[in-house]
């Protein structure tokens, strides 16, 4: 992923979905505006229900050239011709990753609010360092990715910062200076209109 002047989006699929009527919802949005991933991110671990929705969202993701990795199971995005992982245990796995998966794989790392497990997920190869959430969320301890990370990030680390979790528009217009992508999953899956919610949040880049 390459990293621009601007933020790109960065899609975090719901934590569950139905592959018969997500894809769609999927493809819209892809249509409707640039995005430079998605990730799945499904709450369950039941592989046949993992395995059958990354199929579906494959085929949408990769017909409009767009690149599609998973959370954490990186022997089925090898098996599942997917383009990387996105390791959610900060640090630890991305030299396993990369080695299952090769020099070509997307492989990126979600490491909370902690520049200590960032720099150590960038210095182990990581492609992208995905810190949050940056907005209040009763999940977790309540901790929060601070602007301050990510400007120090922005100033100090050439690897790709991703700011996710609890985004709204004046979260995204403060944070926009300082990050690479912002990873954008709920905000607007629950809405009836996904495309245009996602538009009303770009508009607030600037």
């Amino acid at each position: 992923m390459d990293t621009p002047e601007q933020p790109q989006i960065y899609l975090i699929t719901p934590p569950s979905l139905d592959p018969s009527v997500f894809p769609d919802r999927l493809a819209r949005v892809l249509d409707s505006t640039a995005i430079a991933c998605i990730r799945l991110d499904l709450a369950t671990r039941d592989e046949d229900d993992v395995a059958r929705a990354a199929d579906a969202l494959r085929e949408v993701a990769h017909a409009r050239d767009v690149a599609l990795v998973i959370s954490d199971h990186v022997l089925l995005a090898e098996r599942m011709g997917l383009d990387g992982v996105h390791l959610s245990d900060a640090a630890r796995s991305v030299r396993d990753a990369r080695k299952t998966l090769g020099q070509d794989a997307i492989v990126g790392c979600f490491c909370a609010d902690s520049r200590h497990d960032g720099i150590s997920a960038a210095e182990a190869g990581a492609d992208y360092v995905s810190f949050g959430p940056i907005g209040t969320s009763a999940l977790g301890d309540g901790a929060r990715a601070e602007r301050d990370l990510f400007q120090w990030w922005s100033e100090m680390i050439e690897v790709p910062v991703v700011a996710e979790g609890g985004l709204d528009v004046a979260l995204i217009s403060a944070f926009a200076p300082y990050t690479d992508f912002f990873g954008i999953g709920d905000e607007i899956w629950r809405s009836e209109d996904p495309a245009a919610a996602l538009a009303g949040l770009i508009a607030a880049m600037g």
